[in-house]
């Protein structure tokens, strides 16, 4: 079975203000070329081909050729987890999962790619330096890292005896056991869960880093995936002045 990427691409970007009120944050302009398109074109001339993503917000503006779209009809209703959700049914074999929204180079991508873990996710160890000029460091996905482990994910709590903390991209890479494992703990929470976990009032409020927590705190492994390269995330009309200065 080939290697399948899923790009959640089904959020409203409201950060960004105007710029989106008639394009979804993914297919925002980056030098002449849609910030999602630019990825799935790196993904293909790395010979990677079964693109999948999910749209929501205004799904008519993604029209970019030979990749599959599946449509969230609840994206209003949920968040960055249950519209992942919404494409469980392709989350199999080897995949990688990230958010639309994120810019990232061929080094970057060799990382990952890498990667021999059931499930890996994209950190980074110098994350601080890029929010000493943003107002929104307590939004970080902070990973808390000890002997080697992933210990905690949390936006809002960091566990304090971490020997290191550091970013989640809002890449992941699974093996084919990997997905069965993520898959099955959602649809185990699914079953099961009731109110508050990590940092989600429901399962509904829940992003990656919730569902990954709780698979953490059932001793599943997820490693992490120490990345060095050129990226960036664009939430806000500051981050995409530096998207535009970083990728020509």
């Amino acid at each position: 079975m080939t290697l399948k990427v899923i790009f959640l691409a089904a959020g409203g970007g409201t950060r960004l203000g105007k710029i989106t009120e008639e394009v979804p944050k993914p297919l925002i302009d980056i030098n002449g070329i849609p910030m999602i398109e630019r990825q799935i074109k790196l993904f293909q001339n790395n010979h990677i081909t079964n693109i999948i993503v999910t749209t929501g917000v205004k799904k008519e503006k993604f029209t970019i050729k030979k990749i599959s779209y599946i449509h969230d009809s609840e994206h209003n209703s949920h968040d960055q987890l249950g519209s992942l959700m919404a494409a469980r049914e392709v989350i199999n074999g080897e995949v990688i999962i990230l958010f639309a929204d994120l810019l990232f180079d061929e080094d970057i991508l060799s990382q990952i790619l890498e990667s021999k873990a059931d499930i890996g996710i994209a950190v980074e160890k110098n994350w601080e330096k890029s929010y000493l000029e943003r107002p929104d460091r307590d939004q970080a996905a902070k990973v808390s890292i000890k002997e080697g482990k992933i210990t905690a994910l949390s936006e809002k709590h960091t566990t304090k005896n971490a020997e290191k903390i550091v970013e989640f991209l809002g890449i992941i890479k699974l093996s084919s056991n990997g997905s069965k494992k993520l898959v099955g703990k959602y649809e185990e929470l699914e079953k099961k869960h009731k109110g508050e976990f990590n940092d989600a009032t429901s399962l509904s409020t829940a992003k990656l880093t919730d569902l990954l927590y709780e698979m953490v705190k059932s001793n599943i492994e997820v490693k992490p995936i120490f990345i060095n390269g050129k990226w960036c995330e664009v939430d806000t009309p500051n981050d995409l002045e530096k998207a535009k200065k970083m990728f020509i």
